[in-house]
């Protein structure tokens, strides 16, 4: 009777993980896709339901109005329909996409999942940074990083604002916040939306980047409820499950903004030893935002409304 009661369980559970499918499936009603769209479409894996992030210890619980690609469909994408370098789409967990959208449209927008095992970030300081003296220590620090990247040959980023002020919602353990950025000199530079969503866990951050225009802001602000709530931790992985003697970030979450996307490659080389005095170690931030801009150059996504373009 044991035997047949496991069975039924493990089948349970395979009931419940994401099946791959076809876009034909995800997009039933479209009949608008080029030759040429159709043969990198065929090329992916779309996913809903729960999708297994084994390295996170974690699931995402995919709902019907959205999709899944894994991290090898996520570099098609990114490099061979919106035509970004291959390295630029390396160490990723994936990415989610909203379903209106194929990733071959024009005015598609999609999120690059990511984890960061640093350890429990505390949240004691959510409540008291004050974010517009953390936006201008950001601003000076790119700016004083940018005669640095353009002797690199690189484009000098200036941050105009935030798009969306820092957010944490307690419940949830997510803080969120965007960036309003321009690349390069031009005055009629397109601005450029960098949305960043952290969902907490006891051993490390969820990362959700998104890749869009600044025009998709309300559209994302829109799906940031639901994108809050896709992580779910494996039992005893969850914020709340934090015991003494866990393994601590270095940082808090005014370092977490600061380095931005930036963070996960800024951690690897050192540069997120972030004091509780954040405002106190403007050097340290230079470093860290030094770090972040590295990873604003790699992860500067484009989209092209022409696959393969």
């Amino acid at each position: 009777m044991r035997q047949y009661l496991i069975a039924a369980i493990f089948f349970a559970l395979l009931a419940g993980q994401a099946a791959a499918r076809p876009y034909q499936e995800i997009f039933p009603d479209r009949k608008d896709f080029s030759d040429s769209e159709k043969a990198l479409l065929q090329k992916l894996d779309f996913q809903q339901g729960a999708v297994k992030l084994s390295e996170a210890r974690a699931m995402l619980n995919v709902p019907s109005d959205f999709y899944y690609l894994s991290p090898a469909d996520t570099k098609t994408v990114l490099v061979d329909i919106w035509g970004n370098p291959p390295d630029s789409a390396e160490g990723t967990m994936g990415m989610i996409f909203p379903a209106k959208y194929a990733p071959t449209d024009g005015e598609a927008w999609g999120s690059i999942v990511e984890y960061n095992a640093d350890g429990y970030v505390s949240d004691a300081d959510a409540a008291s940074t004050d974010y517009d003296e953390l936006l201008q220590n950001i601003k000076d620090s790119i700016k004083e990083n940018n005669v640095e990247r353009e002797k690199n040959g690189f484009k000098k980023i200036t941050l105009v604002g935030w798009a969306s002020p820092p957010h944490y919602d307690q419940s949830a353990h997510a803080l969120h916040w965007a960036r309003d950025l321009i690349f390069g000199d031009d005055s009629k530079a397109e601005h450029t939306l960098n949305y960043s969503v952290r969902v907490l866990g006891r051993e490390g951050v969820m990362q959700f980047d998104f890749v869009a225009g600044l025009d998709q802001l309300k559209e994302i602000e829109s799906a940031i409820p639901t994108v809050t709530k896709l992580v779910q931790f494996d039992q005893g992985m969850t914020y709340g499950d934090y015991a003494k003697g866990d393994k601590i970030a270095a940082y808090g979450m005014a370092g977490m903004i600061a380095a931005g996307a930036g963070a996960k490659i800024a951690a690897k080389i050192g540069l997120l030893a972030i004091a509780v005095a954040f405002f106190k170690k403007a050097a340290i931030l230079v470093l860290v935002v030094a770090g972040g801009v590295a990873r604003f150059a790699k992860g500067l996504f484009r989209r092209n409304k022409t696959p393969g373009a």
